[in-house]
C-alpha cells in the first residue's frame, strides 16, 4: 500500500459523516497507521490516541476527525488502512445473525438469569449499576453457599469496557458457566468454589456494546451525551487513580476515541465497578480487552514499575506459559506503559494503587487486526476461553492461598500480641 500523508482531500474523505440503518448519523473513525521510530513516539504523546497495536514495525491508530486533524498538525505521516480491515466483514453486524454467538444485552440478562435458576445454590445475579440509558449493569456471583457473605477470596473478572470488543464479554461469562456446570463432576472445581468467590462482570458498557451491534461495530466508549454535541466517555480512562495524570494517556476532548470524562467516576459504569470493589475485598482482578494477545500489569499511567513488580511479572509470566499450553498461542507479558503507550484512569491502575492488589489488563486474540481483530470469529469464542481457562483457575487458586497465608498471619499476630499482653500482665502483678 503506498505510503501518504494526510491531506484535506483524505480528510474530506475519511470524516464524512456515515448514515447508519438505523437512521443514526455519526462522524466516521478511520484506521491509520504510522511508522513506528522514536521521533514519531515523542510527535503523537500528547495526543492521547486510540491505539489499536503493533504490526511489522507500524502503529495502528483508530482516528476520528478531530485525531485526524491533530496527527495532521504534528506532522506526522500515516497511511489510511481501512480497506484491510473490511475485507470480508460487515461493520453492523456478525456473521452469524444480529451479533452471531456473541452476547447482546438481552441475550446475556437472560443467560446470566438462567444460570441461577439452574444453579441456585451456587450462581446469583446482582445489578451493581443502570446505565444511562437504561440498562443494568451485572455481576455474577458463584460460590458454594452463594447467598452467604463469607470470609473468602475473592476474585473478580471484568469484560466489555470498551463496546467494540465482543471477544472480551465471553470470557467472564464462560468461566461462570463452566464454574457452575462442573462444579459436581470435578473435584478441582468444586475445591475452588468451596473456598472462594468468583465474581464476574461480563458487559460493564452495555449501552456502547448495543450501539455496535445495531449502528457502528468500531464503536468504543459508553453513550454519555457530552456538552459539546458529542458522544461517550472511555470508562477505562475514568477510574479515579492518577485519573487524567499529566494529561498524558488518556484526553480531556470529548470527542476523542480516550476521553477521560469531565471528572473521575463521572459515569455509571465505573461507579458499578468502584462500588462493588469498596463493598467486596478482593484479592486479584482481570480485565479482558482485545485485542494483542498481551498480559499487562500496572503501572499503565508511568513506566516507573511498582514496589511489586516482580510479583506481577512472575504471575503474568506463568499466565502466559498455561495459556501458550493450550493452543500453542503466545501472550506476551509486561507492564502496561513499557508494552505500547502510557494510559491513565484505567481499572488495573485503579485496582493496584487503591487496593493493592494483582490486578491484570489481558488483551485477547488476534494479534493484529489484519487477522481478525475486533471481528473475532465467532467460532474462535471456545477455543480463546478455553486457552485462558487454566490462567484464569490458576489465578483463583493462588489468591486463595494469598488469602489463607494474610489470614493466618493476621491470627499470628493477634496470638502474639495476646501473649506479650499477658507476659506485660503479669510482670505489673
Amino acid at each position: 500500500m503506498k505510503k501518504i500523508t494526510l491531506s484535506l482531500l483524505c480528510l474530506v474523505f475519511i470524516c464524512s459523516p456515515v448514515v447508519s440503518q438505523t437512521g443514526q448519523s455519526y462522524e466516521s473513525t478511520d484506521i491509520v497507521s504510522v511508522a513506528k521510530t522514536a521521533e514519531i513516539l515523542k510527535k503523537l504523546a500528547p495526543l492521547s490516541v486510540d491505539w489499536l497495536m503493533e504490526w511489522e514495525g507500524r502503529l495502528y491508530i483508530v482516528a476520528g476527525p478531530g485525531d485526524l486533524a491533530r496527527i495532521e498538525q504534528a506532522n506526522v505521516p500515516c497511511r489510511v488502512e481501512t480497506a484491510k480491515f473490511y475485507p470480508h466483514h460487515s461493520p453492523l453486524a456478525a456473521q452469524g445473525g444480529i451479533n452471531g454467538d456473541y452476547h447482546s444485552y438481552y441475550e446475556l440478562e437472560t443467560d446470566l438469569k438462567a444460570l441461577e435458576s439452574a444453579y441456585p445454590a451456587l450462581a446469583k445475579v446482582q445489578a451493581i449499576g443502570r446505565t444511562p440509558e437504561g440498562r443494568n449493569i451485572y455481576a455474577l456471583k458463584v460460590s458454594a453457599n452463594v447467598n452467604l457473605d463469607q470470609p473468602e477470596s475473592r476474585v473478580l473478572f471484568v469484560g466489555c469496557h470498551h463496546a467494540r470488543e465482543w471477544i472480551s464479554v465471553e470470557l467472564p461469562f464462560s468461566l461462570g458457566k463452566y464454574l457452575l456446570e462442573n462444579y459436581v463432576q470435578k473435584s478441582e472445581i468444586k475445591a475452588l468454589l468451596d473456598r472462594s468467590e468468583i465474581w464476574l462482570v461480563p458487559m460493564v458498557n452495555p449501552d456502547g456494546l448495543e450501539y455496535t451491534i445495531h449502528v457502528y461495530r468500531y464503536w468504543r466508549k459508553n453513550r454519555r451525551a457530552n456538552s459539546d454535541g458529542s458522544y461517550g466517555v472511555d470508562p477505562n480512562r475514568n477510574y479515579g487513580y492518577q485519573w487524567g495524570y499529566d494529561n498524558e494517556g488518556s484526553s480531556p476532548e470529548p470527542s476523542s476515541e480516550v476521553y477521560r470524562g469531565p471528572f473521575a467516576f463521572s459515569e455509571a459504569e465505573t461507579l458499578a465497578i468502584r462500588d462493588l470493589m469498596l463493598v467486596k475485598s478482593f484479592q486479584a482482578l482481570v480485565s479482558y480487552h482485545s485485542f494483542a494477545q498481551d498480559i499487562l500489569y500496572p503501572w499503565g499511567y508511568t513506566t516507573q514499575p511498582t514496589a511489586q513488580d516482580a510479583a506481577l511479572r512472575a504471575i503474568a509470566a506463568r499466565m502466559s506459559e498455561l495459556i501458550r499450553a493450550v493452543n500453542g498461542r503466545s501472550y506476551t507479558f509486561g507492564r502496561a506503559a513499557e508494552s505500547l503507550y502510557l494510559t491513565n484512569g484505567d481499572l488495573t491502575d485503579w485496582a493496584f494503587g487503591t487496593f493493592g492488589i494483582p490486578a491484570f489488563t489481558i488483551e485477547l486474540p488476534p494479534v493484529d487486526e489484519i487477522h481478525g481483530g475486533f471481528f473475532n470469529a465467532e467460532a474462535d469464542i471456545s477455543s480463546i476461553f478455553q486457552e485462558n481457562l487454566p490462567a484464569m483457575l490458576f489465578l483463583i487458586e493462588r489468591s486463595i492461598q494469598d488469602f489463607k497465608f494474610l489470614h493466618e498471619g493476621s491470627r499470628t499476630d493477634t496470638r502474639r500480641q495476646d501473649l506479650r499482653s499477658r507476659r506485660t500482665l503479669q510482670e505489673r502483678r
